[in-house]
């Protein structure tokens, strides 16, 4: 078989060898053709894009937060293992635990392969409760679809996070400092940490016979009516308890005999914020609540736990980094069995500072006794500073409802759902047209043009036609009085003359002085917040008015003005004290007791009235008029007073019906041990402010100046001073 393999193969190659000799040989040319030449070469090339760029667009991304646009930058890989909730949490929960306020990074070298690469950088948090923590960490990234994309893992937020490690924040929370009145008050507490005892009455439980022993005790207590401690249970189901207020545990101790002698009345003990006498200036202080769910993470990364009071309103949220006190903490690393690794960082707390107010506790307490149930707001400031040493907001409310542990929900809602809004400042933050009290603005204006002199004459009218289509009506008018008659500009505000003002604000148009008022009454610190620590109103004062019909009601203040009290008692005190406005405040002091305050108040000038020395000196005697004149507004209210005062009334027209009734004034007694005073009172749909307010200015200047001995004879809404009259009685 071998040899016949061996012939087979023999035989191909003859044959094929053959076949290469038969070839016919090529015919040849004349001449041969040129070959064609190559095309030149085009070479495509991608660049890889810049790996520490595509670092640096994520690195931005954290910075502010984009979670989601981070997200969007990791690789397909990462995004299988890591969904979107839980990368977003990963990150904000290291947030918290730092305490992060704020993050930076810088890029410091990156190594590049064909496909994937590495970016070395350092991250800085800055943070609420430590030192920056800053830390050197790496970015895998991988090129997918011709971009780079991040290989994210925990230990990019901190070395210390990989391998399913993470941190653990221990706070702790110093003691919540106190809020006091003024020094002349003898710093008393109005806001303080005590023991407190929850007083309650169970209506199904008033043994027969005893209701009027137990109703009388409590408004010892409590220092308020009878009537109003009847009201706190009178609604209530028989064996469902009402709360009557707060008291402190010494006080319940001193008590207690007579307060268990009643088998209706309960006592809650518990450890809290406490608001003394249910609330002195409550609109000042505020007061706390928990945490917000919505303000959490806010609060976290400042050092909260989140379980601790943070102030709400007043001067609890304005004062909160000083109430608070420094958050001690300890920061830990921890492996997925909950074992310590190693303490990160670690910082201290500090104790509270305590803020130290301006308001003088028992003229402030008297005045919250004194407004009956009329809707309104008193403020009542040093002349010469603008310390505020009053201001009530009526009716109040007391803010123990929101810390105390027995309060209900009922409770609250006595309070957050009251039609009358107990917890809105009318002093600062009230919205009300000025009225007849703006006169004196429009009076500045008068004269600082120069088109009326204090002397000028004009004839007081009850009926004014010099706007064609509209006849206005004096004050006296509507009295049924006869005409005030020929009256100079002093005595145009004595009298409160509307056709007066009514005339000076149509002149001045005409004359062309057409944002005369407006520009004054910006210079007199209108239509601006005041600056003081407490939410205020910034008024309205349209600087542009746009045809006669409204300036001439701007002149009375009426038409768009909005102002609240606090800016009308700022505003006076300037009248007052010659020309200065200052910037309100509510805070005297801040420190720890006994050591050097971290802040203390000295007068802040904000401006000068835009007033010639001369006008104003003419504007502060036409104020001494409406009270010391027998013409004057006010002076049925201050026979034989024996103060130097000075004021205006007012009684403002409003959307809903009878008039707000207006009283602003200052003293000028140039006492040295006891400074003089400027106050604006409003109470709204009253009626008239020489019947209404002015009373209230009496008293407010009387208890001043008698150290709370002189209440300044009885309220138009009073049986006797303090006490409401029955309806029948007023």
């Amino acid at each position: 078989m071998k040899s016949i393999s061996k012939f087979l193969a023999v035989l191909i190659i003859l044959v094929s060898l053959l076949s290469a000799c038969k070839q016919t040989a090529p015919t040849p040319t004349s001449e041969p053709t040129a070959a064609l030449p190559l095309p030149t070469p085009y070479v495509d090339v991608t660049t890889a894009p810049d790996v520490e760029e595509a670092a640096r667009a994520y690195l931005e991304l954290w910075k502010v937060e984009d979670y989601q646009a981070m997200y969007a930058l990791l690789s397909r890989l990462t995004k299988d293992a890591v969904t979107p909730e839980a990368f977003e949490e990963s990150h904000r929960d290291t947030a918290k635990k730092l305490t992060m306020q704020g993050i930076d990074f810088q890029i410091l070298s990156s190594m590049l392969n064909i496909t994937t690469a590495q970016v070395n950088y350092q991250v800085d948090y800055e943070t609420a409760l430590f030192d920056t923590i800053s830390r050197q960490t790496i970015m895998n990234m991988i090129l997918e679809e011709g971009a780079w994309h991040v290989q994210w893992e925990a230990g990019m937020m901190l070395p210390e996070l990989a391998g399913g490690n993470y941190l653990e924040l221990v706070i702790e929370s110093p003691a919540r400092g106190n809020i006091y009145a003024s020094d002349s008050s003898d710093n008393y507490p109005l806001v303080s940490f005590e023991d407190v005892v929850t007083v309650t009455v169970t209506p199904g439980n008033i043994e027969e016979g005893t209701e009027d022993d137990m109703v009388s005790l409590l408004a010892e207590i409590f220092m308020r009516t009878e009537e109003s401690i009847r009201g706190e249970y009178a609604n209530v189901a028989g064996y469902q308890y009402a709360i009557i207020g707060d008291i402190t545990a010494a006080a319940a101790e001193e008590y207690y005999d007579q307060l268990t002698s009643f088998t209706a009345i309960g006592l809650e003990s518990s450890k809290a914020r406490f608001y003394h006498d249910g609330g002195i200036a409550p609109h000042v202080t505020g007061y706390v609540l928990n945490v917000p769910a919505e303000n959490l993470e806010y609060y976290q990364r400042l050092g909260y736990t989140g379980d601790e009071k943070i102030g709400y309103s007043g001067l609890e949220a304005w004062g909160e980094e000083y109430l608070a006190g420094t958050h001690g903490a300890d920061l830990y690393v921890k492996d997925l069995q909950g074992q310590v690794l190693t303490k990160i960082t670690q910082v201290d707390a500090k104790p509270a500072q305590s803020i130290y107010t301006t308001i003088d506790s028992q003229l402030q307490y008297w005045l919250q006794q004194s407004m009956g149930d009329n809707i309104g707001a008193i403020v009542v400031m040093e002349r010469d500073t603008s310390r505020v040493i009053a201001m009530v907001s009526n009716p109040g409310y007391d803010p123990n409802v929101f810390v105390g542990p027995y309060y209900t929900s009922y409770s609250i809602a006595e309070v957050t759902q009251n039609p009358a809004n107990p917890m809105y400042n009318r002093a600062a933050q009230g919205v009300y047209p000025p009225g007849s009290i703006f006169k004196i603005v429009t009076m500045a204006a008068a004269l600082e043009t120069g088109v009326f002199t204090k002397d000028y004459p004009y004839y007081c009218d009850s009926l004014w036609y010099e706007l064609d289509g509209w006849v206005g009506k004096d004050w006296t008018y509507d009295k049924g009085f006869g005409a005030s008659g020929l009256l100079t500009l002093q005595q145009g505000l004595m009298r409160s003359c509307n056709p007066w003002f009514w005339h000076i604000a149509y002149t001045l148009w005409n004359d062309g002085y057409r944002t005369a008022i407006p520009d004054v009454a910006a210079g007199f610190g209108l239509g601006k917040p005041t600056g003081i620590e407490i939410p205020d109103f910034e008024g309205n004062i349209n600087m542009t008015p746009t045809d006669i019909n409204e300036y001439v009601q701007m002149a009375i203040g009426q038409s768009t003005l909005q102002n609240s009290p606090l800016q009308i008692a700022n505003f006076v005190a300037a009248v007052g004290n010659g020309g200065t406005l200052h910037q309100p405040t509510v805070v005297e002091r801040i420190g720890m007791t006994g050591q050097e305050p971290v802040y203390q108040f000295e007068p802040k000038e904000i401006g000068k009235l835009p007033v010639t020395p001369e006008n104003l000196e003419s504007i502060r005697e036409a104020m001494t008029m409406v009270i010391r004149n027998a013409s004057g507004t006010a002076n049925f209210q201050f026979q034989n007073f024996p103060w130097n005062v000075a004021g205006k009334t007012g009684t403002a027209e409003n959307s809903t019906g009878t008039p707000h009734a207006w009283f602003a004034g200052y003293t000028f007694e140039e006492n040295p041990d006891r400074p003089d005073i400027a106050v604006a009172i409003i109470l709204e749909n009253s009626g008239e402010g020489s019947e209404m307010a002015a009373p209230l200015f009496r008293r407010i200047v009387s208890l001043y100046f008698t150290n709370m001995e002189n209440a300044g004879g009885i309220m138009p809404w009073e049986s006797a001073p303090y006490i409401p009259a029955e309806p029948d009685e007023e």
